[in-house]
């Protein structure tokens, strides 16, 4: 699949791409069979695809795995992979955040931007051997950001906490029909046991959350604020902020955190 072919089966679906769902196809079967490559799929592996689109991962998709789950939620495309593939996906219907996932082992996908974010919580309570995703390139930035940049976030402790996370390669915006105004990048996500433990992952992953939803304030001021601890607690870390804090401080805190809310 080309640019010109995506061009016709845009035209032929009648699908108007819309900004507000990221629907930028990917044109370029280079790129989709390296995508796909990255994942490691055997024949009997159990493949799930959110938002399959016009079908140019699922292609081969369903030459390297006999079982190929694909959630859309869009009912012209929804319609086109099931008049493709017909018996050769299981399609689901539907949000993807609102849908349950059925049982997978790779997860492969070009995640429109905006839900990019909750799909990969989401993707980090299931259990699955690999995801090879295609996301914005700043967003895979901030999956694999170091502590103390402007890119480290609440996503990237929870990825250091559940799996292994790298950058494949950038992919130009040039690759997708409409062209986007940024390039996108391949992550590759290996789930593995943490590299530390806490008492409760609850505490941790809340913690995590309160304190990045206000990174620029007190790490004390946000937990207090959030009656998560008392005024007068004697925790490590209150007058830091969050930004500054590796994830391992962070389930420290958190540990501490937990000991005031279950005395």
């Amino acid at each position: 699949m080309n640019r010109e072919e995506t061009t016709q089966l845009i035209s032929q679906t009648g699908i108007v791409p819309k900004k507000s769902k990221g629907q930028n196809f990917l044109t370029d079967e280079r790129v989709a069979q390296r995508h796909v490559d990255f994942a490691d799929i055997s024949k009997d592996d159990r493949v799930l695809e959110v938002g399959p689109g016009l079908g140019i991962l699922t292609k081969i998709l369903v030459e390297k795995a006999d079982d190929v789950t694909c959630i859309e939620l869009d009912d012209i495309l929804a319609d086109y992979i099931e008049d493709t593939y017909s018996d050769r996906v299981k399609l689901i219907r539907g949000d993807a955040m609102k849908v349950d996932f059925p049982p997978f082992d790779r997860f492969v996908s070009n995640l429109p931007y905006s839900i990019s974010t909750p799909v990969i919580f989401k993707l980090l309570d299931h259990d699955f051997k690999k995801a090879v995703v295609m996301v914005q390139k700043e967003f895979a930035e901030r999956m694999v950001a170091d502590v103390g940049t402007d890119d480290y976030s609440r996503l990237t402790v929870n990825l250091y906490y559940r799996a292994d996370c790298r950058i494949l390669e950038t992919v130009p915006a040039s690759r997708f029909k409409p062209k986007p105004k940024v390039d996108s990048a391949l992550v590759e996500i290996t789930p593995r046991e943490s590299p530390f433990k806490v008492k409760d992952e609850r505490t941790f992953f809340k913690v995590t959350e309160v304190a990045f939803n206000h990174r620029r304030k007190k790490i004390g001021t946000s937990l207090k604020s959030a009656k998560m601890i008392p005024n007068d607690a004697d925790i490590p870390y209150l007058d830091e902020r969050i930004e500054r804090l590796t994830p391992e401080q962070i389930g420290e805190l958190s540990d501490r955190v937990f000991e005031y809310m279950h005395p």
